[in-house]
C-alpha cells in the first residue's frame, strides 16, 4: 500500500503514537508522519505509507493552518497549558482594539524564538531534554512567516485565533510573544491544526475510522496518492521514451510549462502515472530526477 492518509490526531497522543497505531492497523512497517503535532494539540496529521514516505519531507516543508486558543494573564515554562505557571499579570487593560493593534506586528516575515521545551536539536539532543536536565538554554531566533492571523473570538481572558504560517512556526511562541507585547502574559490553551499542505481537517479521518475502514476493506477510499503532497509544484508530462530515461535517473528537457520560477516538478509518464520528482538544474538547463517512483 502506497500513499497518504489524512489522519485527525486526537489530543493526548504523540505523532509517533499515531504512526505506531497505523502500522498495527495496516500491518505495514513502512509508515511515517509528515510534520510533528504536539500531544496537547489535535487535528491534521498526514500519515505516509509505503512509497508515500518518500514525499513526507515535502509535506513537512509546506504551510500549515491552525485554530489557536490563547489564555491571557499567565505565562508557563512550556508556553502552553501543560507547563508550570512562571508569571501572572492583570488582564484588566486588554480590549479588542489593543489586541488587533498588537497582532499587526506578528504578520508577515519575522524572526521567532522557539520554546525551550521543543524538539529542536542542540548538539544532537532535543532542547526539551536538555531543559529538563536543568540547562539554561538560549535558543536562536529563526525566520518564519505568518501569512494570516485573524481573530475568531475574544472573551476575556480567552482569545481564539485563525493562523496560517510557514514551516517551523511555533504557535506556543506566538502566544508567549503576543502576551509580552500586550504586557499581560499569555500561554497556549489549545491548538487544532486545520490544514497541512493540501490536507484539510474537513477531509480527515480518525484512527477509529481508519481501523473500521480496514476491517471493511475500504482503505482505498481514504488513501490519497503520494503526488498530492506535491500539488503546489508544476506537473511535467513525458512521452514513453522520455519516461524510460527518467526511470534510469537521466536528466531531461520538457516542453511543458513549469512556470518562471523553476524549482521542483512532478513528473508523469504518457499514461498519467506519477513517476518522479525532478529538480531544475539551472547550469545545464535540464530537469534532474531527484526521486523515482514505482520501481519497488
Amino acid at each position: 500500500m502506497d500513499g497518504i492518509f489524512n489522519i485527525h490526531k486526537a489530543t493526548g497522543m504523540t505523532s509517533h503514537d499515531v504512526v505506531a497505531r497505523v502500522r498495527k492497523i495496516l500491518k505495514q512497517r513502512r509508515v511515517g508522519h509528515a510534520g510533528t503535532l504536539d500531544p496537547a494539540a489535535s487535528g491534521v496529521l498526514p500519515i505516509c505509507v509505503g512509497q508515500g514516505t518518500r514525499v513526507a519531507e515535502y509535506l513537512s516543508e509546506s504551510g500549515k493552518e491552525y485554530q489557536a486558543t490563547l489564555l491571557f494573564g499567565s505565562e508557563t515554562d512550556t508556553y502552553d497549558s501543560e507547563g508550570t505557571i512562571t508569571r501572572t499579570a492583570s488582564t484588566a487593560h486588554l480590549d479588542l482594539a489593543s489586541i488587533k493593534q498588537a497582532l499587526t506586528q506578528f504578520r508577515g516575515p519575522l524572526m521567532q524564538t522557539p520554546p525551550r521545551y521543543s524538539a529542536i536539536k542542540i548538539d544532537g539532543q532535543a532542547a526539551y531534554k536538555r531543559t529538563r536536565a536543568g540547562e539554561e538554554l538560549a535558543l536562536a531566533a529563526r525566520p518564519i512567516e505568518i501569512s494570516r492571523l485573524e481573530i475568531i473570538a475574544w472573551d476575556a481572558p480567552t482569545l481564539v485565533l485563525d493562523v496560517a504560517c510557514s514551516k517551523g512556526t511555533y504557535i506556543r511562541s506566538l502566544a508567549f510573544d503576543l502576551g509580552r507585547a500586550l504586557a499581560s502574559g499569555a500561554h497556549l490553551g489549545g491548538l487544532i491544526r486545520t490544514r497541512s499542505g493540501p490536507f484539510n481537517l474537513a477531509d480527515s479521518i480518525t484512527l477509529e475510522e481508519l481501523a473500521e475502514a480496514s476491517e471493511q476493506g475500504q482503505l482505498a477510499e481514504h488513501l490519497q496518492p503520494a503526488d498530492r503532497a506535491l500539488a503546489r509544484y508544476p506537473a511535467l508530462h513525458l512521452s514513453s521514451e522520455e519516461a524510460v530515461r527518467v526511470k534510469h535517473g537521466n536528466p531531461f528537457v520538457s516542453s511543458g510549462d513549469a512556470g518562471s520560477e523553476k524549482t521542483l516538478a512532478r513528473v508523469y509518464n504518457a499514461e498519467g502515472d506519477f513517476i518522479a520528482i525532478a529538480a531544475w538544474e539551472a547550469q545545464s538547463e535540464k530537469w534532474q530526477p531527484r526521486k523515482v517512483f514505482g520501481q519497488e
